[in-house]
């Protein structure tokens, strides 16, 4: 007989009266946490999580990280009025690629700022295409990039006075912050 119809046996079903898989002694694969991942598949089998991180919970970069990104980002040097991004920030941008390779289920925006010198549509023309060498450089150093959106702001949201050098230089950015 096979009370449960999983075509093992009752004699050899662990489980006679709940079909399961013969790769379990016919007992289903258990949930213990109930995220929708089977024990057997998923890498925290006691907390709940998502499937696209293997059952393991979403986890999302600090404040502090996020800050610490936003610091090397805007470190980020281009040559002047062009998207091309200088030599000597590629160590800044593998720091980067680093951390955001550590949190590997987060989205980012990549946004990229200027000031407000020249006209209003060069600069969102600019910015747009930092943004997108930025995003581009660490696709190409191992980030996802379904995991990266750009987006150029121009100088339409300034963290400084446009009216000094250093308040101008401060506006000229990129950013990176967690997806909504």
């Amino acid at each position: 007989p096979d009370a449960d119809g999983d075509g093992i046996a009752d004699g050899d079903d662990k489980c006679p009266n709940e079909a399961g898989p013969a790769a379990n002694n016919g007992c289903p694969w258990p949930d213990s946490d109930g995220d929708g991942v089977l024990d057997k598949d998923d890498q925290c089998p006691n907390e709940a999580g998502t499937v696209a991180n293997n059952g393991c919970p979403e986890i999302n970069p600090t404040v502090e990280v996020m800050d610490t990104l936003n610091e090397y980002a805007r470190t980020i040097l281009f040559d002047t009025g062009k998207e091309s991004i200088k030599e000597q920030s590629a160590g800044v941008l593998m720091d980067i690629v680093a951390i955001l390779n550590e949190y590997s289920t987060a989205k980012f925006t990549i946004e990229g700022h200027t000031d407000s010198t020249g006209s209003e549509k060069l600069n969102m023309r600019l910015s747009d295409a930092r943004a997108l060498a930025v995003k581009d450089y660490l696709v190409k150093n191992g980030v996802d990039e379904f995991r990266l959106s750009a987006e150029g702001y121009g100088e339409t949201k300034p963290i400084d006075s446009n009216k000094t050098r250093a308040g101008r230089a401060n506006n000229r950015r990129v950013e990176i912050n967690l997806a909504k």
